[in-house]
């Protein structure tokens, strides 16, 4: 009996000592994050997650194996530029941890946390949505998929782009090229007027008895006095910006024709190019993320869709406050999201961030301009941090100007590098 009572202490001693200690974890699966969109948000938050943490596991869906930017394009468009300095591929990516599967994301499941491909099915602890923008086609009378390819917008860089640049190339000199600018948001405010620019740089050295005409839906646009200073000074004869208040804004259009009409009248081009209104993409409606206005709403902290709990959503496609679309925002804004998702992924609570932009426009090969912005979550949305950011001086001298287009080619290049070499 003593015998069985020294056991029975012994026995116990021992599991009341091992119950001090931890016992071996089992062995738990990597949390998942499912990142759609491989552009400079997308792309940006999958590598900044696994640079963070390198044990989530990160999977990149991007439908095209090859990204052609949108920054810089408007300098293939005038010219300057060869299409293939814009094209990227995601081998550096891979090399960096991150699963690259290319593939069009087709539907969310956000109660079972999966996102659907044509022909796989992925899980996810948290999904990121960077679509970038779609065009809305039922926007513009007389504009559709079918009228792109006779009246380019050339607002996804890639085949319209080049159809764009060919069609300036191929018009006789004395031609009118008319431009189509919609009303705000849409993606790159400052993009129109840059490419206004260089299509009049064009034609001034190229094609100088032509002249490109500006429609716009708006009385005021980003860098606005920079831009009209840069215009009186450089192409006088070769662009005329119409606003909104003065008949600008485009009602319709008729691609067999290649006319443009407004409120006060018709233009004939002999090359249009037409940027319709916008929508964030398709994937982020499907998912239930877009409000009426086609965008989506974020927490400006975490950049969680305020409709679906266990969805973030960066770049182009949000509404974003003060903070414009542009690449420079999407990068910034991955940045703080995966962050964010580092910690809601381990139980933890976010930081409040500041995030900045800068953006620069090119409107000759030896002038460029730019705008600079921080901004902050305030009022749940994000906002400009007062006493912040700016534009370039109006009165700049020409040197100036100079050094603002080689900066603004440096910034290109180390952004690429960053986000895809």
């Amino acid at each position: 009996m003593a015998q069985t009572r020294r056991s029975f202490l012994t026995t116990s001693t021992a599991l009341a000592s091992a119950a001090l200690f931890p016992m071996p974890a089992l062995a738990q699966a990597a949390p998942r994050v499912v990142v759609v969109g491989g552009g400079f948000g997308g792309t940006s938050v999958a590598r900044e997650i696994k640079k963070l943490n390198p044990k989530v596991s990160v999977t990149l869906v991007e439908a095209s194996p090859t990204f052609t930017a949108c920054p810089f394009s408007n300098l293939v468009i005038g010219g300057l530029r060869d299409l293939k300095a814009q094209q990227f591929n995601y081998d550096k990516v891979r090399a960096a941890g991150v699963n690259v599967v290319i593939g069009t994301a087709i539907g969310v499941n956000a109660s079972g946390q999966t996102l659907r491909l044509a022909d796989v099915t992925l899980p996810y602890d948290r999904l990121v949505l960077s679509p970038g923008i779609d065009l809305r086609w039922d926007a513009l009378p007389g504009y559709n998929e079918a009228a792109a390819a006779k009246m380019p917008h050339a607002w996804r860089a890639g085949e319209q782009t080049t159809l764009l640049r060919n069609q300036l190339t191929a018009m006789e000199d004395g031609g009118l090229v008319v431009m189509s600018v919609p009303a705000n948001p849409f993606r790159c405010p400052p993009g129109p007027y840059e490419r206004a620019s260089l299509i009049a740089h064009y034609l001034k050295t190229s094609k100088p008895k032509s002249k490109l005409l500006v429609l716009d839906a708006k009385d005021a646009f980003s860098k606005q006095r920079l831009f009209q200073n840069a215009w009186k000074e450089l192409y006088p004869n070769h662009l005329e910006w119409v606003s909104l208040s003065a008949g600008g804004k485009v009602n319709s259009v008729d691609p067999e024709t290649n006319t443009l009409t407004t409120d006060f009248g018709k233009q004939a081009a002999k090359v249009a190019n037409v940027i319709p209104p916008q929508r964030a993409g398709r994937i982020a409606e499907l998912a239930g993320v877009t409000n009426q206005t086609g965008w989506c709403p974020i927490d400006p902290v975490t950049f969680e869709s305020r409709q679906v709990p266990g969805i973030h959503v960066i770049g182009d496609a949000t509404i974003a406050g003060a903070m414009p679309k542009s690449a420079f925002t999407a990068n910034s804004q991955a940045k703080v999201c995966a962050a964010a998702v580092v910690k809601l992924l381990a139980g933890e609570k976010p930081a409040q961030p500041k995030l900045i932009n800068t953006c620069y426009s090119v409107v000759a090969p030896d002038y460029g301009i730019s705008v600079a912005g921080v901004y902050e979550p305030a009022g749940g949305v994000l906002a400009d941090v007062k006493g912040s950011g700016g534009v370039s001086p109006a009165d700049a001298p020409a040197d100036a100007r100079k050094t603002e287009a080689v900066y603004a080619e440096a910034w290109f290049r180390t952004i690429t590098s960053e986000v895809f070499g």
